[in-house]
Protein backbone atom coordinates (compact mmCIF):
# COMPACT_ATOMS: atom_id res chain seq x y z
CA UNK A 1 0.00 0.00 0.00
CA UNK A 2 1.40 3.39 -0.93
CA UNK A 3 1.97 6.16 1.58
CA UNK A 4 -0.62 8.36 -0.14
CA UNK A 5 -3.30 5.67 0.07
CA UNK A 6 -2.47 5.04 3.72
CA UNK A 7 -2.69 8.74 4.59
CA UNK A 8 -5.95 9.04 2.69
CA UNK A 9 -7.40 6.04 4.54
CA UNK A 10 -6.35 7.50 7.90
CA UNK A 11 -7.90 10.84 6.98
CA UNK A 12 -11.19 9.27 5.87
CA UNK A 13 -11.40 7.13 9.00
CA UNK A 14 -10.58 10.15 11.19
CA UNK A 15 -13.26 12.27 9.51
CA UNK A 16 -15.81 9.46 9.83
CA UNK A 17 -15.00 8.99 13.52
CA UNK A 18 -15.34 12.72 14.15
CA UNK A 19 -18.66 12.82 12.26
CA UNK A 20 -20.12 9.94 14.26
CA UNK A 21 -18.99 11.45 17.57
CA UNK A 22 -20.45 14.84 16.62
CA UNK A 23 -23.73 13.30 15.41
CA UNK A 24 -24.55 11.85 18.86
CA UNK A 25 -25.05 15.13 20.74
CA UNK A 26 -26.46 16.83 17.65
CA UNK A 27 -29.15 14.16 17.15
CA UNK A 28 -29.81 13.81 20.89
CA UNK A 29 -30.78 17.48 21.11
CA UNK A 30 -33.16 17.15 18.14
CA UNK A 31 -34.91 13.83 18.78
CA UNK A 32 -36.97 12.40 21.59
CA UNK A 33 -37.01 8.66 22.23
CA UNK A 34 -40.00 7.02 23.89
CA UNK A 35 -39.35 6.06 27.54
CA UNK A 36 -39.55 2.34 26.79
CA UNK A 37 -37.00 2.56 24.00
CA UNK A 38 -34.74 4.68 26.20
CA UNK A 39 -34.74 1.91 28.84
CA UNK A 40 -34.00 -0.75 26.21
CA UNK A 41 -31.08 1.23 24.78
CA UNK A 42 -29.64 1.78 28.27
CA UNK A 43 -29.99 -1.90 29.13
CA UNK A 44 -28.45 -2.91 25.80
CA UNK A 45 -25.37 -0.79 26.50
CA UNK A 46 -24.90 -2.44 29.90
CA UNK A 47 -25.37 -5.93 28.45
CA UNK A 48 -22.91 -5.24 25.64
CA UNK A 49 -20.25 -3.92 28.01
CA UNK A 50 -20.76 -6.86 30.38
CA UNK A 51 -20.41 -9.34 27.51
CA UNK A 52 -17.19 -7.66 26.42
CA UNK A 53 -15.72 -7.82 29.93
CA UNK A 54 -16.72 -11.46 30.47
CA UNK A 55 -15.40 -12.55 27.08
CA UNK A 56 -12.09 -10.76 27.62
CA UNK A 57 -11.73 -12.14 31.15
CA UNK A 58 -12.60 -15.77 30.46
CA UNK A 59 -11.19 -16.42 26.98
CA UNK A 60 -7.64 -16.22 25.65
CA UNK A 61 -6.97 -17.00 21.97
CA UNK A 62 -10.24 -18.92 21.70
CA UNK A 63 -9.59 -21.08 24.75
CA UNK A 64 -9.98 -20.72 28.50
CA UNK A 65 -7.86 -18.01 30.11
CA UNK A 66 -7.14 -19.96 33.28
CA UNK A 67 -7.92 -18.87 36.82
CA UNK A 68 -5.71 -15.84 37.46
CA UNK A 69 -7.22 -13.42 34.94
CA UNK A 70 -10.89 -14.03 35.83
CA UNK A 71 -10.02 -13.79 39.54
CA UNK A 72 -8.29 -10.46 38.96
CA UNK A 73 -11.23 -9.16 36.96
CA UNK A 74 -13.62 -10.32 39.67
CA UNK A 75 -11.64 -8.49 42.37
CA UNK A 76 -11.46 -5.37 40.20
CA UNK A 77 -15.19 -5.55 39.50
CA UNK A 78 -16.05 -5.89 43.18
CA UNK A 79 -13.84 -2.94 44.10
CA UNK A 80 -15.34 -0.84 41.30
CA UNK A 81 -18.82 -1.79 42.48
CA UNK A 82 -17.83 -0.63 45.97
CA UNK A 83 -16.71 2.66 44.35
CA UNK A 84 -13.01 2.30 45.13
CA UNK A 85 -10.68 4.74 43.35
CA UNK A 86 -9.65 3.63 39.87
CA UNK A 87 -6.00 3.24 40.76
CA UNK A 88 -6.94 0.92 43.65
CA UNK A 89 -9.15 -1.15 41.34
CA UNK A 90 -6.43 -1.56 38.72
CA UNK A 91 -3.60 -2.27 41.17
CA UNK A 92 -5.65 -4.76 43.20
CA UNK A 93 -6.82 -6.63 40.10
CA UNK A 94 -3.28 -6.82 38.72
CA UNK A 95 -1.90 -7.88 42.11
CA UNK A 96 -4.42 -10.70 42.49
CA UNK A 97 -3.69 -12.00 38.99
CA UNK A 98 0.06 -11.71 39.52
CA UNK A 99 0.00 -13.45 42.89
CA UNK A 100 -2.12 -16.31 41.54
CA UNK A 101 0.26 -16.72 38.60
CA UNK A 102 3.22 -16.60 40.99
CA UNK A 103 1.54 -19.40 42.96
CA UNK A 104 1.49 -21.49 39.78
CA UNK A 105 -2.10 -21.07 38.66
CA UNK A 106 -2.61 -20.33 34.96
Amino acid sequence: MSTTALLLAVGVLGAGTWAMRAAGPWLRARTELPAGLERVVTAAAVVLLTALVVTSAVLDDGGPAGVARPAGVLVGGLLAWRRAPLVVVVVAAAAVAALLRLAGLP
